[in-house]
């Protein structure tokens, strides 16, 4: 069994990984479950930077395999806003209700066909030794409503409008999410790629 820690400390993100990993070939520990993980600063100025960091500064103080990732929102009207600082873009980490309303405030002059956007993930794992050995990235398209729409999902979810559904995340229940989403999309790329390595470390 291959023992590898998600990097995150976020239980709604942590569902969704949880949900797409292979537990039958993977035995996976979160955060919460080691009390002396670190807090990694997300400094990077892109997503992949981020993932990276959160990565192999964890797997170094831990001498344990890492899966992060970093995932966020980019508006074009917004010249790729809130982009990086999706978690803290209204200056509090996590506080998806103010970072919400300042997206609304942000676009409440823009028309419907320049309200495009897309969600982004980054994975990154890294070796106990701190090394990068896979990278993997997904993305999903939609637009920003005007007002909140439902109640499922975390940050963005209730703004962010599907188009095929003509619902938002924030409407479409796990299921839905998980075949369309972002993180799922970079998940079924990388998942093949993580069980061939396994199969050449063991």
């Amino acid at each position: 069994m291959f023992e590898l820690v998600l990097g995150t400390n976020n239980a709604k993100k942590l569902i969704e990984l949880r949900l797409l990993l292979p537990e039958d070939q993977v035995q996976l520990t979160t955060l919460a479950e080691i009390p002396d993980s670190i807090d990694v600063e997300e400094t990077g100025d892109t997503f992949q930077a981020n993932a990276a960091l959160k990565a192999t500064e964890q797997a170094k103080h831990l001498q344990r395999w890492v899966l992060a990732e970093d995932s966020g929102l980019t508006v074009n009207a917004l010249k790729g806003q809130p982009g990086v600082m999706s978690a803290r873009y209204a200056g509090t980490h996590g506080d998806d209700e103010a970072n919400n309303d300042k997206l609304l405030r942000e676009l409440e002059t823009v028309p419907d066909e320049r309200r495009d956007a897309y969600f982004n993930c980054y994975l990154c794992l890294s070796d106990p030794e701190g090394q990068v050995r896979l990278e993997e990235n997904g993305r999903c398209g939609g637009r920003i409503a005007h007002q909140r729409s439902g109640g499922a999902g975390f940050g963005y979810d209730p703004l962010f409008i599907i188009r095929e559904y003509h619902r938002t995340f924030g409407e479409l229940d796990l299921t839905v999410k998980q075949a369309i989403s972002h993180r799922s999309r970079a998940l079924r790329k990388f998942i093949p790629r993580l069980l061939r390595l396994i199969e050449q470390e063991s």
